[in-house]
């Protein structure tokens, strides 16, 4: 059985190295991928290992510290202990490569050294993540893709900026499952009559989804993703409907990842839709978001005025979002 070896940073995984493994994995009955990770690097290693044994499901991904000297000959003997033996092949695009190899007395099979299949770098990729989306496996791309949300009170715009904020930045926007979830709860009755209650097992429910949606929309959108909400908007009607927080809405809630509030203020008519709780919560639900939002230390825009004025308050704070450069 041919064992085949493969090292390197993976800071972020990109395409250049899916090319240089898939050469690998068909040249070999088994091949053992090891990411070095330290602890400076802004990525953590336990993501990026879950990024290539997704992307490479078929290989052996293996974590390990990179607390060794950039000299091959202590990572050849690190590499022969840990592995328990020297691997048959070893498959790289540096010119460290063959030395490496050669100490561990295993051949050397060199992939594209000079970049030209897949004309990219890791140091490329993190001085500027959004030029290269199309560089990146989907699970990569999603960890880049800036987020929006649209968070607030009923009848405020929410879901019309977010359709027309994708429209105009060509990307993808997610609605609020919420919703889909009440319309279907509530469909044959009448919203004048008596309605069904609200369990935390439902709110938990439709936070999970509305975070799994999210996510799934991540990996293909175009540089920035709108949100109609998100989960951990969901704690706060929880709030609302049951009458106290509930610890796994929140703890759903608090894995959002998000890069900017958008928050309409509700200052133009309240219009009832046939589904929406009432005009006589939107300003406490409103207190309630810019209160919580404020301790989340994440930033925020209050939109105000007129939905077209709105709309090009959101379009100049997300411009500038996507200006803003990565810490990597």
């Amino acid at each position: 059985m041919t064992l085949g070896f493969v090292v390197g940073k993976f800071y972020p995984p990109h395409r250049g190295h899916k090319y240089l493994i898939d050469i690998a994995r068909r040249q070999v009955d088994e091949l053992i991928v090891m990411l070095c990770h330290h602890p400076s690097q802004k990525i953590p290693g336990e993501l990026r290992r879950d990024w290539l044994r997704e992307i490479h499901p078929d290989c052996q991904i293996h974590l390990v510290p990179d607390e060794l000297e950039d000299d091959s000959r202590q990572w050849a003997d690190f590499t022969v202990r840990y592995l328990g033996r020297s691997p048959d092949v070893v498959f790289s695009s540096e010119s460290y490569g063959p030395v490496f190899a050669s100490l561990m007395g295993s051949r050397h099979v060199m992939v594209d050294q000079p970049r030209e299949a897949v004309p990219i770098s890791g140091t490329r990729v993190r001085r500027s993540p959004l030029d290269y989306l199309d560089r990146l496996e989907p699970c990569v791309r999603a960890h880049f893709v800036r987020r929006v949300v649209l968070i607030g009170a009923e009848s405020t715009g929410k879901t019309t900026l977010a359709a027309r904020l994708a429209d105009r930045f060509d990307t993808l926007w997610v609605p609020e499952y919420g919703r889909e979830y009440w319309q279907k709860k509530v469909a044959g009755l009448s919203m004048d009559g008596e309605l069904p209650g609200w369990t935390s097992d439902e709110f938990a429910q439709i936070a999970g989804e509305q975070q799994r949606r999210e996510n799934d929309a991540a990996r293909a959108a175009n540089k920035v993703l709108f949100c109609d909400t998100n989960a951990f908007a969901t704690g706060t009607w929880h709030e609302r409907y049951v009458g106290h927080r509930d610890s796994e809405v929140d703890a759903i809630g608090n894995r959002d990842r998000v890069d900017l509030y958008l928050l309409p203020i509700p200052d133009f008519p309240f219009v009832q839709d046939g589904f929406r709780d009432g005009e006589h919560i939107r300003d406490w639900m409103h207190r309630r978001f810019v209160d919580q939002i404020a301790s989340r230390r994440t930033a925020v825009v209050l939109l105000t005025g007129p939905l077209e004025r709105r709309l090009e308050e959101a379009a100049i704070a997300v411009e500038s979002l996507l200006k803003t450069p990565f810490d990597l």
